[in-house]
């Protein structure tokens, strides 16, 4: 029996192995011009599989508690205010911490981490397989486009609420950047096939709203441009935020009910890194939202009830287990991360509704 156990693993590794010994055999038949040639272009894809692997699985500068580092809980005015005047017509406003909170998620997914999605061997796939429809490489990328999307909500609401006095003034030609350029295509390389030729790469574009919304924020910073601090605009932007959340909590229990394989769903770390990413982000908005209407949130006793609220935030970024399992709610051997964090997200969400409750009375 072990006999024949051995052969059969013996000749399984010779068919693996027997392409590779037929490339080699070609390749020292040839001259050495091509050799030089293929030997280049070899190392080169070598090299460029093992930096693409190392850029998954590297997660420059991820921390939970990164809004701590801004020390939003010492400011004690809201966005707009005006601080100090120099003399000579120069005046000094207080800038908005949730415009440098985008920017700076901006920065951490594509300068400080390389944008997944948009890499060529993440396009390619695994012998043409969609990366996302396995379970190797693809969990930064969902947590990236997680984080992404927080941003596209807050510059959608930059533009339309926050940065313009009661939605009837100019639209901020800064913040109109910013939206149009964190809304591009998440998936553009230097090359594309539709349309047929070169492309600027994502990269590219969501810089560009990094940079737009820096520019807002110095302008503001100058009194040259408006934040619109009120409490309406602050019901709406909780509003989006729990409407955001509450697709995403939709999306994990469909999930969670209909491809409930445990550790074989390969798809269930998508959902979750995903998932994650938005919690990831909206800590940190939230927490410069606290900061930009300081003197709302105080007027209306919010304080307490908002404090609550960012806990549960970071008390779901807790939770970031090795392997994502959508086992059976009530299995025993599989855990079921995906309903675990569906809990979370909606402890958040019924909390941000009830701010908006108390904001409308």
């Amino acid at each position: 029996m072990f006999a024949a156990i051995g052969r059969f693993f013996s000749r399984l590794l010779h068919w693996i192995l027997s392409p590779f010994a037929a490339v080699g055999r070609w390749y020292t038949r040839r001259g050495w011009i091509l050799r030089i040639v293929v030997g280049f272009l070899v190392v080169l894809f070598v090299g460029l599989n093992i930096y693409f692997m190392v850029q998954t699985q590297v997660w420059t500068n991820f921390n939970p508690d990164y809004p701590e580092q801004y020390g939003f809980d010492e400011r004690n005015t809201s966005a707009g205010m005006q601080l100090a005047d120099t003399g000579a017509g120069a005046q000094i406003c207080s800038p908005s911490a949730i415009a440098q909170v985008a920017a700076d998620l901006i920065d951490f997914n594509v300068d400080q981490n390389a944008w997944i999605t948009s890499m060529l061997f993440y396009k390619l796939g695994f012998f043409g397989i969609d990366w996302t429809h396995t379970p190797f490489f693809d969990n930064k990328a969902a947590f990236q486009r997680g984080v992404n999307q927080t941003i596209r909500r807050t510059a959608v609401e930059l533009v339309d609420t926050l940065g313009r006095v009661r939605g009837t003034s100019q639209i901020d030609n800064d913040l109109q950047k910013a939206r149009e350029n964190i809304q591009f295509s998440e998936d553009a390389w230097y090359f594309g096939l539709n349309p047929f030729g070169p492309k600027t790469p994502t990269p590219s574009f969501y810089r560009t709203a990094g940079r737009a919304l820096r520019d807002f924020n110095a302008r503001l910073e100058r009194c040259e441009a408006v934040f619109d601090g009120r409490a309406d605009n602050l019901m709406q932007f909780l509003d989006r935020i729990a409407g955001d959340l509450g697709s995403t909590s939709a999306i994990l229990r469909e999930r969670s009910e209909n491809h409930n394989g445990g550790w074989f769903d390969f798809r269930a770390d998508d959902r979750f890194w995903f998932a994650y990413g938005q919690l990831y982000g909206y800590y940190g908005l939230l927490k410069a939202a606290h900061a930009d209407f300081r003197e709302v949130i105080q007027q209306r006793n919010l304080g307490t009830l908002w404090k609550d609220t960012e806990q549960q935030l970071r008390a779901a970024l807790n939770i970031t287990p090795f392997i994502i399992s959508n086992g059976r709610e009530d299995g025993w051997i599989m855990p079921t991360h995906l309903a675990t964090m569906g809990f979370y997200i909606l402890r958040v969400r019924s909390n941000l509704v009830e701010l908006r409750q108390v904001l409308d009375r």
